[in-house]
C-alpha cells in the first residue's frame, strides 16, 4: 500500500496567500498563526471563513444578475426615436442583422458565462459543505477555469463604454449607458470576488481528514 502524500499543513507549514513563502508552525491547523515574515501578511492554514464570504459574495451577484439582463443596457436615439436594448435584445439584433459573431461574443461573455460561472460556484460550495469525494481533481479544474473566464465578462461593458464614447451625434444619433451596465458591472465584481473568497484546498480536506 502506497504511502499518503506528504502536505503542507502535514508537515507543519503555512503558505502564505501574497508572496507565496511556506512558512513553518507549530499548529498546522485552522485559524491566525501570526505574520509572514517576509511581507507581514496575516498567515491562515486556510482562508477565513472562506464558505461564508463566497456565498454572501455569490448570492448577492445572484440578486444583481436579475435587473442587470431584465433593465435596458443602451439606449439609442436617432432621429429623435428612442430604444432601449437588454442584453439578450441586442444579441437578437446581431443576429437578425447578419452579425453571428458580434453575437456569439455578447451571448458568450455575457449570459452564458455569468450563469455558468454563478452555477460553478454554487456547486463547489455544495459539494464542499456536502463533504463530497466525487473527483476532487476534476472539482479544482472547474474552480481555476472559473476564476481564469471571469473577467471576460466585462465586454459587453467595454463594449457600451466605447459605443457611448464614439457615438455622439447630437440630434442625429446617440448612445447612452442604460442602467443595466451597472448592475451588470457589480455582477461581474461580485462573481470575482466569491471566487477569490473560496479557498480550493478545502475540496481535498474533506479527503483528508477521512482516510
Amino acid at each position: 500500500m502506497s504511502a499518503e502524500p506528504l502536505t503542507a499543513r502535514r508537515a507543519g507549514l503555512i503558505g502564505c496567500h501574497d508572496c507565496e513563502l511556506l512558512v513553518r508552525t507549530d499548529a498546522a491547523g485552522e485559524g491566525h498563526h501570526g505574520r509572514c515574515p517576509r511581507c507581514g501578511a496575516a498567515l491562515h492554514a486556510r482562508k477565513p471563513n472562506s464558505i461564508a464570504r463566497a456565498w454572501a459574495f455569490l448570492l448577492a451577484a445572484a440578486v444583481m444578475y436579475v435587473p442587470a439582463n431584465v433593465l435596458p443596457m443602451t439606449v439609442t436615439t436617432a432621429l429623435g426615436a428612442a430604444q432601449s436594448d437588454t442584453i439578450m435584445s441586442g444579441v437578437i439584433y446581431f443576429i437578425h442583422s447578419g452579425s453571428w459573431e458580434i453575437a456569439a461574443v455578447i451571448f458568450i461573455a455575457s449570459i452564458f458565462v455569468p450563469m455558468a460561472k454563478l452555477a460553478i460556484l454554487v456547486f463547489l460550495l455544495v459539494s464542499v459543505q456536502l463533504r463530497c469525494r466525487w473527483r476532487p481533481r476534476d472539482r479544482t479544474v472547474l474552480y481555476r477555469m472559473t476564476e481564469l473566464v471571469g473577467r471576460w465578462s466585462m465586454v459587453d461593458v467595454y463594449v457600451v463604454t466605447i459605443l457611448v464614447a464614439l457615438v455622439k451625434l447630437g440630434a442625429v444619433a446617440n448612445i447612452e449607458a442604460g442602467p443595466a451596465a451597472v448592475f451588470f458591472a457589480v455582477v461581474v465584481v461580485l462573481t470575482m470576488l466569491a471566487a477569490e473568497s473560496f479557498d480550493p484546498r478545502i475540496i481535498w480536506d474533506v479527503i483528508e481528514e477521512d482516510s
